[in-house]
């Protein structure tokens, strides 16, 4: 072992009781002789279990309904989600409105944050009223099982036509992955159609749920953490092909082809990929996410919800990633792209 990971060793094993993934980062989540005694299993184990624990309290949050669905599929689907008034004010502020946008290229793909930050929103009433929905909020808190309070931006997400040899490799997030460990909340409502070529989300049902074979399959790699050839699964968030699902117990795949104004939210332990998409494709929606510390016994206290920081919570993520990598820490993925239109193709991509 380097001097460097023993002089760090007492950080890294304070990492264990965190929400810390990777095997590659973190030389202790990585070892082969802790995860042949089910270190990675174990944590993976109580991650779930306080999860189930934490969601019964926040079962009120939610209609019975949602909790089947939740239950059974891993993820939640509302058509028609958005009073009409509603939804016909936002997609107008999307069209006629300037945003403070960021930009983050991935291959051939761009996602684009655009903030709705409270400052933003006293010029949006349509995405004021969106945004301040508690039914998005409250089932990305249901789905994630924790009460804190979700990061909601509008989002936009930009892709160049995919070919069939090289789509993993141009859009990591085309492949089949689970993204950690531990539940954990993503949620998309669709401003605008997705088509079958539009690059929907696609989710594998019941893939929420640690069957003994997921078990295996996820102890099998943490005893080869070192021998890990893709980078992302390297780091926590494992890829799978989908020919190895039956093996663990799972369906295939399903593509939520969806109209707008439809809101999906799913617990992205799961399994789940954007589709390739084999023409230019323009994705929009209002996207939250929710994830906190999976070992925590409570529900709430969670420094998002203090007014201070939710008045102004995406600024200050893309403050803190800036900060980071001046420090010459990981730096941000995110870059400025200036303040306009939403949809306003990124300059980070070229057209041929």
């Amino acid at each position: 072992m380097r001097l460097s990971s023993v002089l760090l060793s007492p950080f890294y094993a304070l990492q264990l009781a965190s929400g810390a993934k990777s095997f590659a980062d973190n030389p202790i989540i990585g070892s082969k002789t802790l995860n042949r005694m089910g270190l990675h299993a174990k944590r993976v184990a109580l991650a779930m279990d306080m999860a189930d624990r934490r969601r019964k309290s926040l079962a009120h949050l939610v209609t019975p309904e949602q909790r089947r669905e939740y239950e059974e599929n891993g993820f939640v689907r509302i058509e028609n989600f958005l009073p009409p008034e509603v939804f016909a004010k936002v997609t107008a502020e999307l069209e006629n409105s300037d945003f403070e946008r960021y930009d983050m290229l991935q291959g051939t793909t761009v996602t684009r944050r655009a903030l709705i930050d409270d400052s933003d929103l006293e010029r949006l009433p349509g995405f004021k009223a969106a945004r301040n929905d508690p039914r998005m909020s409250n089932l990305l808190r249901y789905v994630s099982s924790h009460d804190g309070q979700p990061l909601l931006v509008v989002q936009v997400v930009m892709a160049l036509p995919s070919t069939p040899s090289k789509e993993a490799a141009s859009d990591p997030q085309t492949a089949l992955h689970s993204d950690t460990f531990q539940p954990t909340a993503k949620g998309w409502l669709f401003l605008k159609d997705v088509g079958e070529d539009d690059g929907p989300f696609s989710y594998v049902p019941g893939s929420h749920k640690i069957t003994p074979q997921r078990m295996a399959w996820e102890q099998r790699i943490s005893e080869n953490a070192d021998t890990i050839e893709n980078k992302y699964s390297a780091r926590g968030s494992l890829r799978i092909m989908p020919e190895e699902l039956a093996a663990l117990g799972y369906g295939q795949p399903v593509k939520m082809v969806v109209k707008a104004n439809t809101l999906i939210v799913a617990d992205t332990h799961g399994f789940h990929a954007r589709c390739p998409s084999y023409k230019e494709t323009t994705r929009v929606e209002i996207y939250g996410s929710l994830r906190r510390n999976p070992y925590l016994p409570v529900t709430g206290m969670h420094i998002a919800s203090l007014s201070f920081v939710k008045s102004r919570v995406n600024r200050l993520i893309i403050g803190g990633m800036r900060l980071r990598g001046k420090l010459g820490l990981k730096g941000s993925p995110w870059a400025p792209a200036g303040f306009g239109k939403a949809l306003e193709w990124s300059k980070r991509l070229k057209r041929k």
